[in-house]
């Protein structure tokens, strides 16, 4: 089941105040002038008590020419969020954390380094799970889910749908909307892995679909959400014998994007 998942740059108010809580989205600003660096630890930093890191964004005055070589993996849910479930008992945060192991193995053969979102049964928060993603510099996002829906045996890949770029008088990015200049990188991304899954798994579609996606929303590098179907199978098994598969597909159009990679240039900001 999709759930959204979002690089915190800046806090911008009337002035520059600590804010309580990153609940007030509409006054956190991705700055398009800062310069990205990479991140060597799978965790982000906590945003408890704090409004805003120092996470630099990867918008520049000119393309940034590090190719892709992480691959930031979120495995949903987790904690006291389990995500969709069977009747069988099957937990989804348990299904994708098992698939994360798979895909991690995949993209490590593929050369990337990969950087988890979680690696047990904890749930970090919406803007923890975004901020890993864009504390990376050459990397891609992909979100693991599985759903509730669907024909079973078949995989999705969802791109977030369109995003008008907004910048204010500063040149600043508003935080949901970071994913606006990587749609078409994440489109292509989107479509060379459903296609890969295509191949591997009858009734899936040969493209990405569109979906709007918080968790990618906030994202400011290329991303996707892979969602497997479906929890409603009378067998785990039927769902864990798909891991190859998945990863297989996630491995591989990792490799065939990765030619493809630039970050936008944005001349110092989308005016």
């Amino acid at each position: 089941m999709l759930i959204e998942v979002g690089n915190i740059l800046r806090v911008r108010s009337l002035f520059l105040i600590v804010l309580p809580s990153l609940a007030l989205l509409g006054a956190v600003m991705v700055s398009p002038s800062q310069a990205p660096s990479q991140a060597s630890t799978p965790s982000a930093p906590s945003p408890q008590g704090v409004a805003a890191g120092s996470v630099p964004s990867p918008f520049g005055a000119q393309a940034q020419q590090a190719g892709l070589n992480i691959v930031v993996l979120d495995p949903a849910h987790g904690g006291t969020d389990s995500g969709a479930r069977g009747t069988g008992g099957i937990r989804e945060s348990e299904i994708v954390l098992d698939f994360a192991i798979q895909v991690r193995h995949a993209l490590e053969a593929q050369g990337f380094q990969v950087v988890q979102t979680r690696q047990g049964n904890e749930d970090p928060s919406f803007d923890d799970r975004s901020a890993t993603a864009n504390a990376q510099r050459g990397a891609v996002f992909v979100t693991l889910h599985v759903s509730s829906t669907g024909v079973p045996g078949s995989a999705r890949v969802y791109v977030n749908s369109e995003l008008p770029p907004v910048t204010d008088s500063n040149g600043m990015i508003p935080w949901d909307r970071a994913q606006a200049p990587f749609l078409d990188l994440s489109r292509k991304l989107g479509d060379l892995v459903q296609g890969f899954l295509a191949q591997h798994f009858r009734g899936s579609p040969e493209s990405a679909q569109t979906a709007t996606v918080r968790q990618l929303r906030t994202t400011a590098a290329p991303a996707i959400a892979v969602e497997i179907s479906s929890v409603t199978v009378g067998d785990r098994a039927d769902l864990d014998r798909m891991a190859p598969g998945v990863a297989d597909a996630i491995a591989r159009g990792a490799a065939a994007f990765k030619p493809s990679y630039v970050v936008p240039n944005t001349r110092g900001g989308l005016q």
